[in-house]
């Protein structure tokens, strides 16, 4: 049967096994070199001489010659025995400490180990504790912690997108219910009984203008799906001559709403889908117009700024609250309460997806007197631009 040992009984085992092959080289280094010592020491006899005889007695020098050795090897003796007793009390000590320090060592190990079983996808809020040197485990429990930050900011993320997709879905199906619903009730209520010819035709009328609705309902999802998705063909296109374009076939109609509009056209390059961003800057000019008032004015204006390109477009309108200017790109957000129009609240949501797809940043500030402050400012640098960063 093989026993698993825990990563503290085999660290602690090899600061054992480390003590006792150093410790019995030690001894054994030791043993021989004593005992060369001793092989080597010159013997000195005692000079054993009687008061009478005038040369050493043989017999007292073969008597010196045995103790020498029996001291000898009596010393080897005790050294080979004391050795080993330092030896084994040595290894007992080490393993003692090696189990202390492998504790020590490992301690870290178990807080990141008992905080990962704390973790779950509810709470993500716990971190490692960082201890104290730097070290490598301290370095181990800071990227386990940057590792739970992005995990934390994923799930929050993901929780976010679905949340905004699941309202997205339910402001769909709100969008193109609605519309059918008109045609149903139109259709009982005229056809209940013997409906006459203008009854028909006002029901014929109801439902043409449901139809138009849920048709340009689905033309906005269509466009803001395809907006999603990106540049499907991209190349350079100057934003200036689009701008101009979309403002001279919308001067009839800001005129007749009585909203003057004003145009600064610097040359703005891109490169980027040229039908795309059409649809952008239309959709900004025909909200700047529609959620405007009689005498008030649109001005549209292009640019380039520290090479990057720029958007901006401002007009006059309803007072519009600050912390809800941003929703107002959300989809089926409409605009300020009391203006009449026929869109669908997919507008601003478009050109929000437009202008990310072309790494564009969208600033909308609520202006004082009312109506919008929208500037898109383009991060991609411009090829060759002298304001690029490399």
């Amino acid at each position: 049967m093989r026993v698993s040992l825990s990563a503290r009984s085999r660290l602690a085992l090899l600061y054992t096994a480390l003590v006792l092959g150093t410790g019995a080289a030690l001894a054994g280094l030791t043993y021989l070199l004593v005992r060369r010592s001793l092989d080597r020491r010159p013997v000195m006899l005692a000079d054993f001489r009687s008061p009478e005889a005038a040369t050493p007695s043989p017999l007292n020098r073969t008597e010196a010659l045995d103790t020498i050795e029996r001291l000898r090897a009596d010393t080897l003796t005790q050294l080979s025995t004391q050795s080993l007793i330092a030896l084994a009390v040595v290894t007992t000590l080490a393993a003692a400490l090696g189990w202390l320090i492998a504790g020590r060592i490992l301690r870290p190990i178990r807080a990141i180990s008992a905080t990962a079983q704390r973790l779950s996808a509810e709470n993500l809020s716990e971190r490692v504790p960082v201890t104290t040197p730097a070290d490598e485990l301290a370095n181990l429990a800071q990227t386990v912690n940057g590792m739970l930050d992005r995990i934390q900011t994923g799930v929050a993320d993901r929780d976010r997108l679905l949340r905004s997709q699941r309202m997205f879905v339910a402001n769909a199906a709100h969008e193109l219910r609605t519309p059918l619903t008109t045609v149903r009730t139109a259709i009982d209520v005229t056809l209940d009984g013997r409906p006459s010819t203008s009854e028909l035709l006002t029901m014929a009328r109801d439902i043409r203008t449901a139809v138009d609705h849920s048709q340009r309902t689905l033309d906005g999802l269509l466009t803001l799906a395809r907006s999603q998705t990106g540049p499907s063909r991209s190349h350079g296109v100057d934003l200036a001559d689009l701008a101009g374009e979309i403002a001279a076939s919308a001067t009839q109609r800001a005129a007749a709403q009585q909203v003057e509009l004003a145009t600064t056209l610097l040359p703005a390059p891109i490169v980027g889908d040229p039908t795309l961003l059409d649809r952008m800057i239309a959709n900004l000019v025909d909200n700047a117009i529609r959620y405007n008032q009689p005498g008030g004015h649109v001005t549209i204006t292009t640019d380039v700024a520290d090479g990057r390109t720029m958007l901006h477009i401002a007009n006059t309108g309803r007072p519009v609250d600050p912390d809800e200017a941003d929703r107002l790109f959300e989809p089926f957000v409409r605009g300020p309460a009391g203006v009449r129009g026929d869109g669908v609240g997919l507008g601003l949501s478009i050109v929000h997806a437009i202008a990310s797809a072309h790494d564009g940043d969208i600033s909308c500030l609520a202006r004082p007197g009312g109506g919008l402050d929208i500037s898109i400012r383009f991060t991609k640098p411009l090829p060759g631009h002298a304001g690029e960063q490399t």
